[in-house]
């Protein structure tokens, strides 16, 4: 045989077994598409963790500004409740301080007073 005949004797035989297979039925299988990928899955996974966590973050920065604003809101009640104790005691002083009333408590136990002129005592300013 000659390599020519060699040739065609190979790519008969090819053509012989390529005949001789069973017709094989190829059935296409749909490839459902996904709503959503796997990336977008993770994408929107990722935003909903961030989301949560500044949600969280922001209302317990709310919480403890309302915390403070009531700290400041009950001190400023303390202050005038304070205020209010002060500018009594500085009336009671005044009244206190009168020299009738000096005088009538001298008188109650045994001081004389002799003509002389009883004074209310100021504070000098400087």
């Amino acid at each position: 045989m000659s390599s020519q005949h060699a040739r065609v004797y190979y790519t008969h035989d090819q053509v012989k077994e390529q005949v001789q297979q069973p017709n094989v039925v190829r059935k296409k299988v749909k490839v459902q598409k996904r709503w959503v990928t796997r990336g977008e899955k993770l994408m929107y996974s990722i935003f909903a963790v961030i989301f949560l966590c500044f949600s969280a973050y922001l209302v317990s920065y709310s919480a403890s500004l309302d915390q403070i604003n009531r700290n400041v809101e009950s001190l400023n009640t303390q202050i005038q409740q304070q205020s209010v104790h002060n500018k009594n005691l500085a009336f009671q002083q005044k009244e206190l301080s009168q020299p009738e009333r000096i005088i009538e408590n001298a008188k109650k136990h045994g001081l004389k007073v002799q003509n002389t002129q009883v004074k209310q005592a100021t504070e000098l300013a400087d």
